[in-house]
């Protein structure tokens, strides 16, 4: 009897001890859930905070987002440019790629696109019959037959770029950067601006429509490739120079960023095929 009753006491013992523990864990539980939990002040102080720090690192966010667009822009014109004289080697034949700008994000809504800022357009096209379908030097603006033209891929828009006409940049070796980059003779060299004491080019003398045969774009501001792969601008005499250019600026839908540093020069070789981007 001693002995069943000394093991009753031990299990009550250890029952007491187990039970005891539990109630232990989980006040500790409780307490350390309860001092671990955030005040209402405490969550309106890290919220304003963290406004603060979105104010403050808005701006950079959104010059990021700009330098993103004009990068993206440049390698698109670049694949543009590089399909075009792709086309007139492979083909023996010319192609010629227009450039046109509308407002971005909303163009007219006319049939007929105006001329805006904001949204660049190309359209590349071809010779049918691998003639040049001019003869040069051009003494009034000529628009392309489209009965002699084939339409090389569909319409490339790129948004949020203006179209820029930059000073020249010095062409000091190694002419690897922006402002040492390699020299353009003249405006007739460019495409930038369409106005102004700046306008590139300045006096272009061919146009062609978009679709063919129709009249949504008329592209003005043109690059013409031969079967070579020789790469000039359009301008009365098509005379081929060593570099071209091609300038872009960033915007803000139709709001020409005008702070900004971030601007883009694509430029190519008259002769050997080389595109290349030259970044601010």
């Amino acid at each position: 009897m001693e002995c069943r009753s000394r093991v009753n006491m031990n299990a009550l013992s250890l029952y007491a001890r187990r039970k005891n523990d539990k109630m232990t864990k989980h006040f500790h539980s409780s307490t350390s859930r309860r001092f671990n939990a955030f005040t209402l002040i405490e969550l309106l102080i890290v919220v304003g905070i963290i406004g603060l720090l979105l104010v403050l690192i808005a701006p950079a966010f959104t010059y990021i987002k700009g330098g993103t667009d004009v990068t993206g822009a440049a390698y698109t014109i670049k694949g543009v440019l590089d399909t075009a004289r792709t086309y007139a080697k492979a083909n023996n034949t010319y192609t010629w790629v227009g450039f046109f700008e509308e407002n971005a994000p909303d163009p007219s809504t006319s049939p007929l696109a105006s001329p805006g800022t904001g949204r660049i357009v190309m359209s590349i096209v071809a010779s049918k019959d691998g003639t040049m379908l001019y003869t040069p030097p051009l003494s009034n603006l000529i628009a392309l037959s489209s009965s002699n033209l084939i339409q090389v891929g569909k319409l490339t828009k790129v948004e949020n770029v203006h179209l820029k006409t930059f000073s020249a940049g010095t062409g000091t070796p190694p002419a690897d950067t922006f402002d040492t980059r390699p020299v353009v003779a003249s405006t007739a060299s460019q495409i930038g601006d369409i106005a102004g004491p700046n306008k590139a080019p300045p006096s272009p003398s061919l146009q062609f429509a978009y679709p063919l045969g129709g009249s949504q774009y008329t592209f003005a501001r043109i690059v013409q490739f031969g079967p070579r792969g020789e790469g000039v601008i359009d301008n009365s005499n098509y005379t081929l120079v060593p570099v071209s250019e091609i300038g872009v600026q960033p915007t803000h839908g139709t709001t020409v960023d005008t702070n900004s540093t971030n601007f883009v020069a694509i430029q190519f070789t008259a002769f050997g095929g080389n595109v290349k981007i030259y970044r601010k």
